[in-house]
């Protein structure tokens, strides 16, 4: 109660003092006329009810002030404000934070923005209390020094990560009046006002980061399952032919069998731990078709041959596992299989700019039989690199010279994603 005491005492002198002073110029206009006497009588009454007004006006404000805050200490009573509050944001969303808050006020007028000084301004109506058919403030002397807007303004500086925002607020007129009239409570009210908002506005922007995020991991996730998914729709193919080619040779030439199975267990040594991987390099899918040729070689004898050329500087290409070996399975089940006589496939790779090609080519039958480069296994070789690379690889099959089919992937060298 003390700050309060202090100051109602504080503003009853400084009207003691200008009443004090209206009297000594009421006294040198009256002094030498007959009227001076009763001039000094309604002076006097005039006096007493300017200061009891005072008085009076003072009860209001201050009950106001503590229905608003629960409490009266020279902060609640201040009538012009400042807060300096941190906010975890860099200076460009801190300045739209502020600038969206400070537009968003009730009453708000005049907003005035200066991005390069980092400074917002706007000023707020002020309600009369008292505004009716009846107006009991036009009694209240106080009233008449009523200030119709208050004086919003934001200041940001920047920091290492954060920034800090200063609130000034207070009335749209001059120091002086602070004196003789005491603030409603309305700036502590619009101050806190601004501090809930900037609060809401930090609160709402985590929180759409977090659910960005969660999305994030959940859509990565999402991701590695279709991958994984694709991948094994892919690796069966393969295997189902060369257990069936087993199968057959376990009756007719057991030791053909021995050594076939023997190339299955040494590829599936390499291969299985790749189906929880995403990217695979273009040297290891290189090594991998090693025991995958000799499983062929026994299946198809001498009708296959393969030739490689794969410079050593691009062998570190990020690739998808198992997608090397799907174009030359589908090369030989759609291009050398139907063909008599067997045929061959060759393996390239080159370097342009910022990517590689590899293409895988062979001299089968072509378009012209069942093959339409639109099959599932093509299908989802397609998809696994959109959804590993985005727009920065792709997939193009055509027609081989003179006969044949070359299926060509273009790679980033890094391995990263673009937009899909």
């Amino acid at each position: 109660m003390f700050p309060s005491l202090l100051l109602i005492v504080r503003i009853l002198i400084a009207w003691f003092v200008a009443v004090l002073m209206a009297g000594f110029i009421w006294n040198g206009i009256f002094e030498r006329t007959m009227l001076s006497g009763a001039a000094e009588w309604l002076f006097n009454l005039a006096s007493t009810l300017v200061m009891l007004s005072v008085l009076i006006g003072l009860i209001s404000p201050l009950r106001r002030i503590w229905l608003i805050t629960g409490r009266l200490d020279s902060t609640t009573l201040a009538s012009r404000q400042r807060r300096q509050i941190e906010v975890p944001l860099d200076t460009a969303a801190a300045f739209a934070l502020i600038e969206g808050a400070l537009r968003e006020l009730p009453r708000a007028e005049d907003p005035e923005s200066a991005p390069d000084s980092l400074q917002v301004r706007v000023k707020v109506r002020r309600i009369d209390s008292f505004d009716g058919p009846s107006q009991p403030s036009r009694f209240n002397i106080m009233a008449r020094f009523a200030v119709k807007r208050d004086l919003v303004q934001a200041t940001v500086t920047p920091g290492n990560g954060t920034s800090s925002i200063t609130l000034m607020v207070g009335p749209d007129a001059s120091a002086w009046l602070d004196l003789f009239v005491l603030d409603d409570g309305v700036n502590v009210e619009n101050v806190e006002a601004v501090t809930r908002a900037i609060t809401r506005r930090v609160a709402d922007q985590r929180r759409q980061e977090q659910a960005d995020v969660e999305k994030t991991v959940s859509e990565k996730e999402l991701t590695v399952a279709r991958l994984n998914l694709l991948n094994a729709q892919v690796e069966p193919h393969f295997l189902y032919n060369t257990l069936a080619s087993a199968q057959v040779l376990t009756r007719t030439d057991p030791p053909r069998a021995d050594v076939m199975l023997g190339h299955l267990i040494q590829y599936l040594r390499s291969s299985l731990p790749r189906t929880e991987d995403t990217l695979s390099t273009l040297g290891e899918e290189l090594e991998r078709p090693q025991a995958y040729r000799e499983i062929l070689k026994i299946r198809r004898g001498n009708r296959l041959n393969v030739q490689v050329d794969v410079p050593d500087a691009l062998k570190a290409v990020p690739m998808p596992s198992m997608m090397l070996q799907t174009l030359v399975e589908n090369a030989i089940k759609h291009g050398l299989e139907p063909k008599t006589g067997g045929g061959t496939i060759w393996i390239l790779a080159r370097r342009h700019d910022d990517h590689a090609t590899l293409t895988v080519a062979d001299d089968g039958q072509g378009f012209g039989g069942q093959s339409t480069g639109t099959g599932i296994g093509l299908k989802n070789l397609r998809e696994r690199l959109r959804l590993t690379f985005g727009s920065e690889a792709s997939f193009a099959i055509v027609s081989n010279f003179p006969s044949g089919v070359a299926a060509t992937l273009t790679l980033p060298l890094d391995g990263k994603a673009g937009a899909a």
